[in-house]
């Protein structure tokens, strides 16, 4: 697994919404903010998919519930075909849905449009570095939202060891692999290894997709 990178100085992003209000609220609280450089808007999931894959930027901050289409199916697209965009939903649904399914179609995080802006700020900076952002109301929600537990585990998924359980919940924390290590006092490499057998154990991919399957599990919460 490559090693987390720091966030670029400068980081591109793209805006998918249906409202134009909100579209322009965004672009405009970016413009006032150094650091931020917005390429475009798109209206819909499919016209985010294109334009993620014409401009490549950094983030895309991507609605849920558009007319055009949604965006849960835009950010699976945007996963099978592996663009480097990271995905940051920003949606106005405090009890929505499609918060795990969008995580696990491989949204980096998630966060409620109702965010203070320098919460939205330092999300997309950590999103821009490849970090997993789960805002604590959305990750509240979260576990709410899946009390319900999935059928019994495969055997051959067995159960995280103590130090895995202790690695994905600082990855919970927004940590990166260099932070972790410093913080457990192991090797990076040895990180890596850790989060590798618990992807496999958890059956998912990524950080983000990780983090929401533990709290589903209740692994974490």
């Amino acid at each position: 697994m490559a090693e987390t990178p720091d966030a670029p100085a400068v980081i591109t992003l793209l805006i998918v919404d249906d409202h134009p209000v909100v579209r322009d609220g965004l672009r405009g609280m970016f413009a006032t903010a150094p650091g931020f450089q917005v390429l475009g808007e798109a209206a819909s999931g499919p016209q985010g998919v294109e334009l993620a894959a014409e401009l490549a930027p950094d983030v895309i901050l991507m609605d849920l519930r558009m007319p055009g289409g949604g965006g849960v199916a835009a950010i699976a697209e945007i996963t099978r075909r592996a663009l480097p965009s990271k995905v940051l939903v920003l949606t106005t649904y405090d009890t929505d849905t499609d918060t795990l399914p969008a995580i696990e179609a491989g949204a980096t995080g998630y966060l409620l449009k109702d965010a203070p802006r320098d919460e939205l700020f330092t999300a997309v900076r950590a999103a821009a570095a490849g970090r997993t952002v789960l805002s604590p109301a959305v990750a509240t929600r979260l576990v709410t939202q899946v009390r319900n537990p999935r059928p019994a585990q495969a055997a051959s998924e067995s159960p995280l060891s103590a130090r895995e359980r202790e690695v994905l919940a600082l990855v919970a924390k927004g940590m990166s692999n260099r932070e972790i290590a410093r913080i457990l006092f192991i090797s990076e490499a040895t990180v890596k290894t850790h989060l590798t057998h618990l992807y496999a154990k958890l059956g998912v991919n990524d950080r983000a997709a990780a983090v929401a399957r533990a709290y589903e599990r209740g692994i974490l919460g």
